[in-house]
């Protein structure tokens, strides 16, 4: 539905009961590519009292540090959660609605692009000395995105949307140098973040598309006993999941076994 976006939480049974069980990695060390969820709501400090009071941890109070008005909170899982102020007058009537997922990138100028191969589009640009932001959304039947991605315009646009963004980190100077590689998130000792994904309509059509432009596929749609779903590799490795839009019977169910 395009009016709703969702996260999928994974639980591999048992490691709630198991001692030695560390955890997963939540990400944000030296070269991890996955930065955090983020949610926009009216009034984050009045958000973020509620949290505390529940017993919710912080790694950003909203008037710590240098920019106010913002916070981080932390999940159970120790994943970071940006807490944003949505634009005024929205009519969104939620108190928090999921509103981007952040991953830092090697070379944006790939990465734009791989992602503008499953529909999406630059809505907004921030560039600052050291690093650049890039948002990108999917818009909706008669939607235009802002004609100048880097204006205020574009911003305010941004954190009036309902629906989410995926916001791309680029830190200056990575996409020069042959040998660096962010942690995807699927690979030991860092496993946390698993992927992003899509629903298209044709999945293998999809994937035709998408070849070119990244690192290849963790799973074609024709492999494995889970047939018609994929898993792409974008120009940074991350898991990007490719699904049939309503699925192939009447349950919506994204695969068929064989």
């Amino acid at each position: 539905n395009a009016e709703y976006m969702g996260v999928e939480l994974t639980h591999n049974w048992g490691t709630e009961a198991d001692a030695a069980f560390a955890g997963y990695h939540p990400g944000n060390a030296e070269r991890d590519g996955f930065g955090h969820l983020a949610v926009n709501c009216d009034d984050v400090y009045a958000a973020c009292a509620e949290l505390e009071a529940a017993g919710v941890t912080f790694k950003k109070k909203p008037d710590e540090g240098r920019m106010k008005g913002l916070a981080f909170a932390h999940d159970p899982d120790g994943y970071w959660v940006e807490i944003i102020k949505r634009g005024e007058g929205t009519g969104i009537a939620n108190k928090f609605n999921l509103s981007q997922t952040m991953l830092r990138v090697k070379d944006p100028k790939k990465s734009v692009s791989f992602y503008q191969g499953l529909g999406m589009t630059v809505l907004r640009e921030s560039h600052f000395s050291d690093f650049s932001l890039y948002f990108l959304g999917t818009l909706q039947p008669g939607e235009a995105a802002p004609a100048d991605p880097t204006s205020e315009e574009a911003r305010d646009a941004v954190k009036r949307r309902f629906q989410p963004v995926l916001e791309l980190t680029h830190n200056h100077g990575t996409e020069t140098q042959p040998d660096f590689v962010h942690y995807n998130g699927n690979d030991e000792p860092r496993r946390g973040f698993g992927h992003i994904g899509f629903l298209v309509d044709d999945v293998a059509a999809a994937c035709a598309q998408l070849e070119p432009l990244g690192l290849g596929f963790a799973k074609r749609p024709e492999a494995g006993r889970m047939k018609g779903l994929a898993f792409a590799r974008d120009p940074d490795g991350y898991w990007v999941e490719v699904v049939k839009r309503g699925g192939y019977d009447a349950d919506a169910t994204p695969f068929t076994l064989e």
